[in-house]
C-alpha cells in the first residue's frame, strides 16, 4: 500500500482524543474495573507489584563503556545486555504499576528516573549490532522496541509525566529512531524474512501511531512499515511454520500483532493485517509444537521449555477460534521477559481473558510439507507422548545442521532432545558458528559417516521419500545423504515409524549405500538421560520414578557408548546432556541399522 492511499485512509479515520483508548478502547479505568473483578487478574497484578518493589531495593542499572566495549574486545554480549535488559525490565515493572495502581504514587519518582536515563544511553541498539554502523542513526531489534515502549508509557501516563521527560521522550524517540528510520535507511532488517523485519519495523509503526499527529508524516512510516511486514510474512511458507522455532514465532509474530491490532484501531479497520491470507496458519503453529505442559520441540534456536503469553493466545483465538487456548495453569509468574519487553508485558495482562480456562494439548499429528517437519501428540489417558522430526535444509533461519534430527518426549519428560539455542556471541552467529555443539550436526541425533558431519547451506537439504500421518501410525522417510557432501555416500534413508496404539512406540531405520569403500559408521542420539547399558542390545534412558526409553539394537552389529559433554547454554550458564554413540562394527557396502524405541512403563 503506497503512501498516498495510507494518508487517504488517515485523514479519513481520524486519531482518537486520547491516544491510550488504541490500548484500551473503554480508557484504562474502565477496563481495571472488570478486569478486577477477577481474582486472576488481581493475582497477576500482584505479582508484577511483587517484582516492582524489588526493583525499588535495587539501584538504576550502569551501562559503562567497559562493558560496553567487551563485545568488540572478546565477543561477549552477556556483560552489557544483563544490565542493559534490566533496566528495560526495570521500566516495564514501573510503568506497569502506573497503569495497575495508577491511585498509588510510590513507584512514580523511580520510573520518571528510569525513562530520564534511558533517554541519557549512548545508544539504544546492543554492541553487538553496532559493527561499523553509526549509532547515532542505526536502528536494530532494542532501539526500535525501545521506542515503542517509551512512546506507549508516555501515552499512557501523560495526565501526570513532567513536561520535560515527555518531551525528551519524543525528541529522543524521534532522533534515534523515527527519522533515521525515514531519512538514513534502509536497513539490512527492512526485506528480512524473518523476525527482525516484524520487530524493528512494527515497533517503529506502532511509536509512530503514538507519536506522530501528522497524517502525511505518518503514512510515511507505515508506507514502509507495511513492507516489511509484508516481507516478513513471505518468510512463512503456507504451512505456517516458523523454521525460527516457537520461540521466533513468539517474538516476531507477537510484535507482528501488536501493530497490526493497533494500525486496524487507528484507521477504525480499513487496515487489517490479520485478515491476510496466510496469518491464520502461522497463528496456529504453536498448538502443534507444543509436546505436553511448557515443552516445546525446539529446532533452530529455541529454548526447550517457553514461558507461555496467555494474552497472546487469547487475542489470537478471538480472531481465529480453532487457536488452542493453553491450560490458565501454565503461565508462569506474571513478570516481564528476561529482555524486560514492555509490549507483552502489558498485553499479556490486557489481552487475558479470564474467563478462557483453556485445556490440555490435545492429540494431534500434523505433516508440514514446507518446512519438512513431522510433530505428532498422542494423548490418553491423561498421559502424553510426543515424536518430532525434521527434515529441511542447513540454510533455514537461526539453523542448525539437523537434517534428519529427531525428538522423542512423553508426560514432561524429553530422553532424545534438541539442544537449542546456545548462548550468543560474536562467533556463534559468526564463521564459527557450527564449531558451536549446539549449531553442529555432532549436536543433534544424525549420523556421523567416516567422522564427516553435515555441511551448512540451503543446497544441503533432504529429499522426502514418504510423508504420512494417521490415526494408528505416522511415517517419515527421507534420503539425507545430501547433507554430507564429505562422505563416499550414494544413499542414505532414513525412515521413522511411529506407532500410536496403547502405548506409542518408534521405529528407526537407516539403509545407507557408499558410493566407494566403506568408511566408519557412528549413530548418535543425544540425550538428557544417562546412558545404562541393560545388557542384551537395550540401553535405557532414564528420567527418574520408574520413567524412562529402551533403545533395542543389534548387539552384533553395532556397540554403543556414551560420552558426557556440555553445552553454553543461552543463559551464559553450562548445560551437560550425553552423547550416546551407536559404532557399526564392520561396516559394508551397504547395509540397515534398526532401533526401536519403547517407552517405560
Amino acid at each position: 500500500m503506497n503512501k498516498e492511499a495510507i494518508f487517504r485512509i488517515l485523514r479519513g479515520a481520524p486519531a482518537p482524543a486520547d491516544n491510550s483508548r488504541l490500548l484500551f478502547p473503554d480508557g484504562a479505568a474502565a477496563w481495571r474495573e472488570r478486569a478486577f473483578a477477577h481474582s486472576d487478574i488481581r493475582r497477576m497484578a500482584e505479582e508484577m507489584k511483587e517484582e516492582a518493589d524489588r526493583f525499588l531495593q535495587r539501584p538504576l542499572p550502569h551501562l559503562p563503556w567497559s562493558l560496553f566495549r567487551r563485545f568488540e574486545v572478546d565477543g561477549s554480549r552477556l556483560p552489557y545486555e544483563k544490565p542493559y535488559f534490566e533496566k528495560r525490565t526495570r521500566l516495564t515493572v514501573l510503568a506497569m504499576m502506573d497503569v495497575l495502581y495508577p491511585e498509588d504514587t510510590a513507584y512514580r519518582e523511580a520510573l520518571y528516573d528510569t525513562l530520564w536515563s534511558i533517554c541519557d544511553e549512548y545508544t539504544w541498539c546492543l554492541p553487538a549490532h553496532l559493527t561499523g554502523r553509526d549509532p547515532e542513526t542505526h536502528v536494530d531489534l532494542f532501539a526500535a522496541e525501545t521506542a515503542f515502549a517509551l512512546a506507549e508509557i508516555l501515552t499512557l501516563t501523560r495526565q501526570h509525566l513532567p513536561e520535560r521527560i515527555a518531551s525528551r521522550i519524543d525528541r529522543e524517540a524521534r532522533r534515534r529512531v523515527l527519522d533515521p528510520y525515514l531519512n538514513r535507511g534502509p536497513f539490512g532488517w527492512e526485506d528480512a524474512r524473518h523476525n527482525w523485519s516484524a520487530v524493528c519495523a512494527g515497533s517503529v509503526g506502532a511509536a509512530a501511531i503514538y507519536l506522530m499527529d501528522d497524517a502525511r508524516e505518518l503514512a510515511g512510516v507505515l508506507e514502509k512499515a507495511l513492507a516489511s511486514l509484508d516481507c516478513y510474512l513471505d518468510g512463512f511458507a503456507d504451512d505456517g511454520v516458523c523454521q525460527e522455532g516457537y520461540g521466533y514465532w513468539a517474538y516476531g509474530f507477537g510484535f507482528f500483532v501488536y501493530f497490526a491490532d493497533l494500525l486496524k484501531k487507528r484507521t477504525h479497520g480499513a487496515i487489517d493485517l490479520i485478515s491476510r491470507d496466510k496469518v491464520a496458519a502461522v497463528a496456529r503453529f504453536p498448538q502443534h509444537c507444543f509436546m505436553s505442559g511448557r515443552k516445546v520441540a525446539n529446532f533452530s534456536d529455541t529454548l526447550p521449555e517457553a514461558e507461555l503469553d496467555l494474552g497472546l493466545f487469547h487475542f489470537l483465538h478471538a480472531r481465529f477460534p480453532d487457536v488452542a487456548v493453553p491450560q490458565a495453569g501454565l503461565r508462569g509468574p506474571f513478570r516481564p521477559d528476561p529482555c524486560g519487553r514492555w509490549a507483552p508485558a502489558i498485553r499479556g495482562i490486557v489481552w487475558r481473558d479470564p474467563e478462557l480456562a483453556g485445556e490440555p494439548w490435545g492429540g494431534m499429528s500434523v505433516w508440514f510439507p514446507d518446512a519438512q517437519w513431522l510433530l505428532s501428540r498422542h494423548a490418553e489417558n491423561g498421559r502424553t507422548w510426543f515424536f518430532a522430526a525434521k527434515g529441511g535444509h542447513n540454510g533455514e533461519p537461526h539453523n542448525h545442521n539437523d537434517i534428519g534430527h529427531f525428538i522423542l518426549h512423553a508426560d514432561g519428560d524429553t530422553f532424545l532432545m534438541d539442544l537449542g539455542c546456545g548462548e550468543y556471541t560474536a562467533d556463534y552467529f559468526g564463521a564459527r558458528r557450527y564449531a558451536f555443539i549446539g549449531n553442529s550436526s555432532l549436536g543433534h541425533s544424525v549420523p556421523i559417516i567416516g567422522g564427516a558431519v553435515q555441511r551448512e547451506g540451503a543446497e544441503r537439504r533432504a529429499i522426502v521419500l514418504e510423508a504420512a500421518t494417521g490415526a494408528e501410525e505416522d511415517v517419515l522417510a527421507l534420503d539425507i545423504s545430501g547433507a554430507y557432501p564429505d562422505a563416499p555416500l550414494a544413499r542414505w534413508v532414513r525412515t521413522f515409524v511411529w506407532r500410536k496404539t496403547g502405548v506409542p512406540h518408534l521405529r528407526l531405520e537407516d539403509a545407507y549405500r557408499f558410493s566407494g569403500k566403506p568408511v566408519e559408521l557412528v549413530e548418535r542420539f543425544i540425550t538428557p538421560c544417562p546412558p545404562e547399558f541393560a545388557g542384551n542390545g537395550c540401553v535405557v534412558l532414564s528420567a527418574g520414578g520408574g520413567r524412562g526409553v529402551c533403545i533395542r539394537y543389534d548387539g552384533g552389529l553395532m556397540a554403543p557408548e556414551a560420552r558426557t559433554m556440555a553445552f553454553a547454554a543461552h543463559d551464559g550458564g553450562t548445560m551437560m546432556f550425553h552423547a550416546l554413540d551407536f559404532k557399526v562394527r564392520e561396516p559394508e557396502s551397504e547395509g540397515r541399522l534398526v532401533f526401536a524405541f519403547s517407552f517405560i512403563p
